[in-house]
């Protein structure tokens, strides 16, 4: 039987974000994994509401979340990676549906952005196939 599964996204990064939501359909394809949502939020700190939703929903089995949380001036990107990260996390286990997580950083720099796009976004997908398998 096909899982359904969404996929949560920030549109900071748009033109980044869109190569992973690409790479995450085919990963899903690849994996017999149905994409029937796609939620667009602003950034990082409001993907687990997003994805809170997803889980309450008894038509998704598990969602991917993608991004990414760039290394900035301040301590701004780590404090936000930590927060959203572990909320996340407990999410998972609150709603005992898989997470695949796939936001680069926090604080990656822009040069190691565009070389781990593609691989996050697969491994997020690629994480959701084996725990619904």
């Amino acid at each position: 039987m096909t899982k359904n599964i969404a996929i949560v996204l920030g549109s900071f990064h748009k033109a980044e974000a869109d190569e992973m939501l690409d790479e995450a359909r085919q990963a899903a394809e690849a994996n017999e994994l149905n994409v029937t949502e796609v939620v667009w939020v602003p950034g990082s700190m409001e993907k687990p509401l997003a994805v809170k939703k997803l889980l309450q929903r008894d038509d998704i089995d598990g969602v991917a979340v993608l991004g990414i949380i760039e290394r900035g001036e301040t301590k701004h990107g780590l404090v936000m990676g930590t927060v959203v990260t572990e909320a996340i996390l407990r999410l998972q286990l609150e709603f005992m549906k898989p997470i695949g997580f796939g936001i680069l950083g926090p604080e990656i720099l822009p040069e190691q952005i565009q070389p781990r796009i593609r691989a996050y976004a697969k491994k997020a997908v690629d994480a959701l196939a084996a725990i619904l398998s």
